[in-house]
């Protein structure tokens, strides 16, 4: 049972953990930074243009003093390039959760400051993911486009093929009766001439927004006519004769503004019910002592409860069968004055753990409670005694679980998260409503050294059964090829990289993020929205 803090500050313990935490918290923040220098150098020619740049965009469009909760700010890390110094995380796209004139949307920016905002693999991804919690969360799209496309150079034709998945998402948004609204700062050719084409709303910017299937430059290589990029799909031709264009802004700034109008004309809070904000006290354990009370090293164990009395109101919680299965914990408690169900690991999951825990998805699914998973585990418990205590059987009934409730689903690594354990504490497979990674969790099939010595072990039992003596020396390079190669993938920065979360955050903002999570999906359940067959046509 849960006595009270152990781990306080001051003590060396406590200054260890903190001192790792904020090293891994200062690296990812150092990642982000790398992508925002980047396209800063390009600042210049952005005023040459008479245009700011994205984030001044993004800054701008945002309701001041709001939260803004960003999404995949490492999308593209060392999938773009093996090298960690120079791959750029976050790829050619800020995106993110904030308010627009009062109003909870999905935000896409496009960075035409690296690549001219050219569509990498992982960018492509990132997009059909915020377009996918748009649709669930029901949230008005909008989307700050200056974009030069696919880049030709990294032509892949599943690319292509699966890039047509972000013109089907913004036909479906329409026609679940969610805005699309697109702001045409710059060039948006070939496939992401389909991106103002598909909006609800168009505001194209004098001089500089251009959309068109074709350049200057190809229509002449395909057709032998000699045109102009402005005369082809300039924001001034579209708004006079094609009508893709609906507001013409005199320059990036007036464009974010009629952006702003656009979003408050839409009225699109009129039938929400206001609720009243229910008191909630903060925690008496305050959420910044996260980065000193937790182990820096997933391997190090440590009562999760530490964690949770730092992330809840007031640090109160309640066990749900504290004794029954006690590695996994099952805890009543509030964030922000929004009742939740919490999932916590203590170790591996052993079989009563899974039943007490498919007992409390259930009972939580059934009172319409959020269930919120804070993944610490290597797994379920393997061995003979646990076979026969039908290990697989309790397991998979915790899955089956998890697969099928229907209330808000949010998921924090927080330590490791490794094998079926991940999928049993809703890991991204899932489908969780929102999924965050700390940078010093680790996730994937089991850890490097465990992976190492199981290949080794085979090895053994392989060249023992054939009479076969072992170079030892080789067999050790190869552990450590192969603790190498399952360590390098379990990093959260590799996996936020390859689109395997939806973002790696401070841990001591993890309360914050819970709670703008929790009430996005809870606005979204209260939402009616006006859906429709087809969707915005223009005609």
């Amino acid at each position: 049972m849960w006595q009270g803090p152990r781990i306080k500050p001051g003590t060396d313990s406590y200054g260890k953990n903190r001192a790792a935490m904020l090293a891994a918290v200062e690296e990812l923040r150092a990642l982000e930074a790398r992508t925002a220098r980047k396209s800063e150098e390009r600042r210049e020619r952005f005023a040459q243009r008479g245009q700011i740049t994205p984030r001044e965009r993004l800054s701008r469009l945002l309701d001041p003093g709001m939260p803004f909760l960003r999404l995949h700010s490492l999308a593209g890390y060392l999938a773009d390039s093996d090298d960690p110094e120079k791959s750029l995380p976050g790829s050619t796209f800020v995106m993110g959760i904030g308010f627009v004139s009062g109003v909870r949307c999905m935000i896409l920016v496009d960075d035409s400051g690296i690549n001219a905002g050219a569509l990498s693999p992982k960018a492509l991804q990132a997009m059909l993911s915020a377009q996918d919690i748009a649709l669930r969360q029901k949230l008005p799209f909008l989307h700050l486009v200056e974009s030069a496309g696919a880049n030709l150079m990294n032509y892949r034709v599943e690319d292509w093929a699966l890039g047509g998945g972000v013109f089907r998402n913004l036909a479906r948004l329409s026609a679940a009766g969610l805005p699309t609204v697109a702001v045409l700062h710059g060039p948006s050719t070939a496939g992401g001439a389909y991106m103002p084409g598909l909006s609800d709303y168009v505001i194209g910017v004098k001089g500089n927004g251009i959309a068109a299937l074709a350049g200057a430059a190809l229509v002449h290589a395909a057709t032998g006519e000699v045109s102009k990029d402005t005369d082809l799909g300039g924001a001034e031709m579209h708004a006079t004769v094609s009508g893709l264009v609906e507001y013409l802004a005199e320059d990036d700034v007036h464009a974010i503004e009629m952006a702003r109008r656009v979003m408050a004309r839409l009225d699109w809070n009129r039938d929400m019910l206001s609720r009243p904000g229910r008191p909630y006290a903060r925690p008496q354990h305050d959420p910044d002592e996260i980065a000193g009370v937790v182990p820096a090293d997933w391997s190090t164990p440590y009562d999760m409860r530490e964690l949770v009395a730092r992330l809840v109101d007031g640090s109160e919680f309640d066990e749900f069968q504290p004794d029954f299965g006690a590695a996994t914990l099952c805890l009543q408690a509030q964030v922000h004055g929004i009742t939740v169900g919490i999932l916590a690991n203590n170790g591996p999951i052993d079989p009563a753990g899974a039943n007490k825990a498919t007992h409390f998805i259930q009972a939580c699914d059934q009172a319409g409670t959020p269930l919120v998973f804070l993944n610490n585990t290597t797994g379920y418990m393997v061995g003979v005694e646990y076979e026969r205590a039908g290990m697989i059987k309790h397991g998979s009934k915790m899955i089956q679980a998890v697969s099928n409730a229907r209330v808000p689903k949010i998921t924090l690594y927080t330590g490791a998260s490794f094998g079926a354990g991940n999928y049993g504490m809703c890991g991204i497979a899932y489908e969780p409503d929102f999924l965050f990674a700390w940078p010093t969790s680790r996730s994937g099939v089991m850890g490097g050294a465990q992976a190492a010595r199981t290949m080794s072990l085979v090895a053994r039992v392989g060249a023992k059964r054939k009479g076969a003596e072992l170079d030892e020396a080789r067999l050790a390079k190869q552990e450590a090829a192969i603790e190498g190669l399952f360590d390098r993938q379990s990093s959260p920065f590799y996996t936020s990289g390859q689109v395997l979360d939806h973002g790696v955050i401070d841990p001591r903002d993890s309360r914050k993020v819970i709670a703008f999570c929790l009430q996005t999906c809870l606005e979204a359940r209260r939402r009616e929205v006006n859906p429709n067959a087809f969707g915005v046509a223009r005609v």
